[in-house]
């Protein structure tokens, strides 16, 4: 039923809170992959002072932000290939929702697993929700898991 999930993690201990579920899930039905997806926001166009910021220095911090986050996903991935989950690590770069949306319309995911505060009202709108966001724009389920202890916020 489910031969492609995708898993958004953004390097902390709540994106990560997914991960046994996605094991519970893989073992009921054996998918053929699990994309482990990483979104690097690129910077914004700077200005300081009316000059424009060192383009090279904006290319060299990118770069450096995707190494790490190729690094953390790689690490991730690495854990679950030794337990035999058929894991495809993936770094991508664009705005958060839209990005993670097209990937899963691009390779055809059944299953998109993620992490939420459980935030509402004034909360969410502030600091947003990319579970959410990803809720009213993808077009495949979407398996939305709060941590133990978690609280809702109304």
């Amino acid at each position: 039923m489910y031969n492609k999930i995708m898993v958004p993690l953004d390097g902390s201990d709540l994106a990560e809170c997914v991960l046994p579920h996605v094991k519970a899930v893989t073992k009921g039905f054996e998918p053929g992959k699990i994309f482990l997806v990483r979104v690097v926001e690129p910077f914004p166009p700077s200005y300081h002072a009316g000059d424009a910021v060192d383009p090279e220095l904006i290319e060299k911090s990118e770069a450096n932000r995707r190494a790490s986050a190729k690094e953390y996903i790689d690490g991730i991935a690495a854990k679950l290939k030794q337990e035999g989950a058929p894991v495809h690590p993936e770094v991508i770069v664009g705005r958060t929702t839209e990005s993670l949306v097209d990937f899963a319309e691009k390779n055809g995911v059944d299953l998109l697993v993620i992490a939420s505060h459980g935030r509402s009202g004034l909360s969410r709108w502030v600091m947003g929700s990319v579970a959410d966001r990803l809720l009213r724009s993808a077009n495949v389920p979407i398996l939305i898991i709060r941590p133990a202890g978690a609280k809702c916020e109304v």
